[in-house]
């Protein structure tokens, strides 16, 4: 990258939703840590789109900024004009009702506007938006909140950065590094400890105070069956037994679409996972590693989650059950901030819940469905998550990409459940015997 386009570093405590910081201060630091992550790549790298699914770096950068100049500066600036009309559609992700949107798999596909010109997009756009903040005391209650939206929606943004930068370099045979990390030794883990949650009505979903999305309100009632709820997420080397035991040509232990996606797809174990027993390695954004069996599987879709809690003789917790117990627990964990942006080997010889915030995403056996009494927010930004329930599983606690700022105990993430390139792994639930 130009060395005029570098960033200086950001506060890694600081973010969307930091404590007593101004709104001016939490744009900046959010601002900044998203050209924080780009700093190690080149023009090429972030020109380039490997999968549908997935978009280029500078997408990312420039479609952060149009939610910003769509959203907040044209409805709070009194006869603001865009740097460029073309960038309306250009960086329109999914709202129709703002108007059309160029197609998302051919995103790779925009040498123009460059590199250069899409820091130029972000400059224009932080100057209008930081003149707003300075006078943060006059904003109007619904201006604020589109743009506090904006900050969680940019921090979304920068995990997916991450996610799709990896499987960009896990394709490329030079085996690219992100980010250096020293190798861990595989080794072997302790097994899982069980906690027995009782039966009982409990609340869930969002009651601030505080920013949160849409979809994790309203706040409601739910009656919990008792359970059991493991320790910890599944581990590689547990995994690994469920991969060179076959796990993945016995139909019995999927769902009938996931075994079709398993023979679609050829798939026979988790996504940048290749080699054979007894030699396995992993592509992560540190490179091709020797996988660590004490670190927490990672990139499972929820066909794979799903198949090997079967396998295991458990399930996969549901919303409300992984809510109660993680709505108990401190978020603490391996997060964004640590510059990891890799799980990190799970705690030995405790018995403790672990990990349930940070890592990876943990799948439930929930689709992602709204609450009772839901109403998505009127205007385009409605569009944000109601349009997106049906079809798709829920996620919870977040990731090693996740930063600490942006997650709590009753966020809600979803994706189709054929898709893996996310931090995604699994924690098993069990009914008492």
């Amino acid at each position: 990258m130009l060395a005029a386009e570098r960033v200086r570093g950001e506060s890694m405590n600081s973010g969307a939703g930091a404590e007593g910081l101004p709104l001016a201060d939490q744009y900046a630091s959010v601002r900044a840590a998203s050209e924080a992550l780009v700093a190690p790549l080149d023009a090429e790298d972030c020109a380039l789109q490997s999968m549908p699914d997935a978009s280029p770096a500078k997408w990312h950068l420039a479609h952060t900024s149009w939610y910003f100049e769509t959203f907040a500066l044209e409805q709070g600036v009194p006869g603001y004009r865009p740097l460029d009309p073309r960038y309306r559609s250009l960086f329109n992700s999914y709202y129709q009702g703002v108007g059309p949107q160029y197609t998302r798999a051919q995103r790779g596909m925009l040498t123009r506007p460059t590199l250069r010109e899409v820091f130029a997009y972000r400059r224009h756009v932080d100057r209008h938006l930081q003149e707003l903040l300075d006078k943060e005391a006059d904003l109007e209650p619904e201006l604020r909140a589109l743009i506090e939206l904006g900050l969680h929606h940019e921090q979304q943004h920068q995990e997916l950065m991450l996610t799709d930068i990896k499987h960009l370099f896990s394709l490329n045979p030079c085996a690219p590094i992100y980010r250096e990390r020293a190798e861990s030794p595989a080794q072997e883990i302790e097994a899982l400890a069980w906690h027995a949650v009782p039966e009982g009505e409990c609340e869930i979903g969002w009651a601030g105070p505080g920013f949160a999305f849409d979809n994790e309100g309203p706040r409601h009632r739910v009656f919990i069956e008792s359970f059991l709820l493991a320790s910890r997420p599944v581990s590689n080397g547990e995994y690994r037994l469920f991969v060179e035991a076959g796990g993945y040509a016995e139909p019995e232990h999927w769902m009938a679409d996931g075994f079709a996606a398993v023979r679609e797809k050829g798939w026979r174990a988790p996504l940048y996972w290749e080699g054979e027993a007894g030699n396995w390695r992993a592509h992560s954004l540190a490179g091709l590693q020797a996988l660590a069996d004490d670190e927490p599987v990672c990139h499972l879709s929820w066909y794979e989650a799903d198949a090997y809690a079967r396998w295991a003789g458990a399930r996969l917790p549901s919303e409300a059950e992984w809510e109660r117990v993680a709505s108990t627990q401190p978020i603490s964990g391996n997060f964004a901030e640590s510059g990891r942006f890799h799980p990190a080997p799970m705690p030995r010889g405790t018995d403790a819940m672990t990990g349930l915030f940070g890592d990876v995403w943990e799948w439930t056996g929930s689709s992602y469905s709204p609450y009772p009494r839901y109403r998505p927010p009127t205007g385009a930004v409605g569009e944000y998550n109601g349009k997106f329930m049906s079809n798709q599983f829920t996620l919870r606690g977040g990731s090693c990409a996740t930063r600490r700022s942006h997650i709590r105990a009753s966020y809600r993430n979803f994706f189709y459940p054929a898709a893996r390139w996310q931090f995604s792994g699994v924690r098993l639930a069990r009914d008492p015997d």
